[in-house]
This record gives C-alpha cells, sequence and structure tokens, in this order.
C-alpha cells in the first residue's frame, strides 16, 4: 500500500474525505457517526479513520491549523490516495450581523492574506471557490433539517492574533460572512486537481457581537453541522 511521510495508511481510504482540524475531533466523528470504523494513519498523531455512513465508504482525518497544514494533507490525499471529494468540517468566527451563534456558514469562496496560490504563476488574482454541487447539496439538506444556514464569501487568515486591530473590520465591510484558517488553501489544491472540495463551518463566536459559545454548546452545534456534511458521501 502507498504511503508518504504523513500518511502510512493502515486500512482503506474512502473517495470522500471530511477534514476536521483537530485530529480527536476525527476520532469523535468516526465513533459517532460511521460504523465498521478502521483508523487508517496515526502518523504524527494526525488520525485518520475509514468507515461507512448509511452504507457508503467515508473517512476522515485531521488536517491540523492553517493553509499549510490542511493543503499537504489535502495534496497527499488527492495524488496519492485517491479522494474526489474533501470536506472540512469546523468553526469559524462570525463577521456580519445575523451571522449568529450556531448557524451553519457554507463557504461559497475563500478570501485570504496567504501566498498560497502564488505558486500556480497565473497571470492575475485566483478565486479559490468550493464545488457549487457540494454547495447545492448542503443546502438541500440543511432546508429539510430547518437548519439556519449563510452561503458566501470566508477569510481564511494566516494570523489568529492579528497585531492589526482594523484587519477583521475592513474584511467585513466587504461582506465577508465569517474568518478560519485553512479553505482557501484546500479550495485552490482541489481545483488545481480537478476535484470537489467545500468548507462547512459552526459559528461558535461572533466578531460583531462578542458572543461566544461553551465547550458544551459547541459540541452540540457540531453534530448539526455534521448530519449536513456526512450525506455528501453518497453523491
Amino acid at each position: 500500500m502507498k504511503s508518504t511521510p504523513h500518511i502510512n495508511p493502515q486500512a482503506p481510504i474512502a473517495e470522500t474525505i471530511l477534514l476536521p482540524g483537530d485530529p480527536l475531533r476525527a476520532k469523535f466523528i468516526a465513533e459517532t457517526y460511521l460504523e465498521d470504523v478502521q483508523q487508517f494513519n496515526s502518523v504524527r498523531n494526525m488520525l485518520g479513520f475509514t468507515g461507512t455512513y448509511q452504507g457508503t465508504p467515508v473517512s476522515v482525518m485531521g488536517s491540523g491549523m492553517g493553509i499549510p497544514s490542511i493543503s499537504l494533507y489535502a495534496w497527499e490525499l488527492i495524488h496519492v490516495f485517491g479522494c474526489k471529494k474533501l470536506i472540512r468540517v469546523g468553526t469559524c468566527g462570525g463577521m456580519q450581523e445575523g451571522v449568529n451563534l450556531y448557524d451553519v456558514v457554507i463557504g461559497q469562496a475563500a478570501c485570504s492574506n496567504s501566498s498560497f496560490t502564488d505558486q500556480y504563476g497565473l497571470p492575475g488574482t485566483y478565486a479559490p471557490i468550493a464545488s457549487y454541487r457540494l454547495i447545492e447539496a448542503v443546502r438541500e439538506q440543511a432546508k429539510a433539517k430547518g437548519v439556519t444556514t449563510h452561503v458566501g464569501n470566508i477569510l481564511s487568515s494566516d494570523v489568529f492574533y492579528h497585531a492589526d486591530p482594523t484587519f477583521n473590520e475592513r474584511w467585513q465591510k466587504m461582506g465577508v460572512l465569517a474568518v478560519e484558517m485553512e479553505s482557501a488553501g484546500l479550495y485552490a489544491t482541489a481545483a488545481h486537481a480537478g476535484v470537489e472540495a467545500l468548507g462547512i463551518f459552526t459559528v461558535s463566536d461572533s466578531l460583531v457581537t462578542g458572543a461566544e459559545t461553551t465547550a458544551e454548546e459547541r459540541q452540540t452545534a457540531f453534530t448539526q453541522m455534521m448530519e449536513l456534511a456526512l450525506p455528501l458521501a453518497a453523491l
């Protein structure tokens, strides 16, 4: 079986893979939602698991924090292990009024202050976007379940603790819905390879009101988000 310096699979990897940042969250997803689970990776404690969801094979693996980490794993999952649908699941900070705690943000596109796309040598500024097919499928799931979603532009920031106090405000003025740290790299990596990617996020805090969720509250909201993401495996 093929391996890389970062993934040494001890079990198959499905074509659809969910990518939470935290490897322990990947373990939780596998144990909670999947059947016939096998652990396929433990290199650097970046845990990965494969099982089935409603009869369809699906994998889940931690991606770490930031664009360099998720894009490294995404590249290997696509080019070495044959993944075709890569779905980031995580939390985000709401940046607009009306984007409330526990809402689900679907990242249609991802702005970034990263230089990640410079590697492609494009004659302009590339706009990393998600798969519309996956966006549409999640929206349909959300409507059926009565889940409040927001679809639009997000920010994948390279910096968590930013020295410029106006940083978030300037993105807010451009209508950016929420901030996280990975999706722009995932979307660009997937686009370059000709596969599908999507980021789905639970709003864990608001940069507008200062409201925050507790760990227990985030767990409940995360369950709702997973019930939107997992059916994408069957597409």
